[in-house]
């Protein structure tokens, strides 16, 4: 039996201190044989414009996660505040995702695709690195599909925030 890790003073400090730090958010999909999966994620980073490269991390390796990192390619989707309740779904183990009233399509490739999504990286990943119960994913990104400009959605605080409403790209 494994035990669970317990949080250090550091670590518990730095859970605070990321905390108030807010992050952009996206949905990570992929297809597999036993369907389409996919996950909401606050960790993604631009690493490298030449080559094209993004950094994201997962907690665990099991469910939605480890059937993302067994892919061979996936889609990052940088989302905007009317993509909350969606984001919400894709990070509650359980919840209802891939539905049609989502506004899911498939990708000439294969991937799930939210066409009103800001934009759409599809990736596949370069190199995994476990980190703790973590694992970091860097990623070489394929192709750039824009998608509708709205106001970016960010996490803090363990919640979804819209940016002010004078803020759109």
């Amino acid at each position: 039996m494994t035990e669970k890790p317990v949080p250090s003073a550091v670590g518990e400090g730095l859970k605070a201190a990321f905390r108030t730090h807010p992050a952009g958010v996206a949905i990570i999909t992929a297809s597999t044989p036993d369907g389409p999966v996919g996950l909401t994620a606050s960790s993604v980073a631009s690493v490298s414009v030449d080559p094209a490269a993004i950094v994201f991390s997962v907690t665990r390796a099991t469910g939605s996660a480890g059937a993302l990192l067994s892919a061979s390619s996936f889609v990052v989707h940088l989302i905007d505040d009317e993509h909350s309740e969606l984001a919400q779904s894709f990070a509650t183990s359980g919840a209802e995702r891939f539905t049609p009233s989502q506004g899911w399509t498939a990708l000439e490739t294969g991937e799930p695709h939210l066409a009103s999504a800001r934009a759409a990286l599809r990736c596949r990943a370069l190199q995994t690195v476990p980190v703790g119960a973590s694992t970091v994913v860097i990623a070489e990104v394929l192709d750039v599909i824009s998608g509708p400009q709205g106001r970016p959605l960010v996490y803090l605080d363990r919640r979804f925030h819209t940016l002010a409403s004078d803020y759109t790209i």
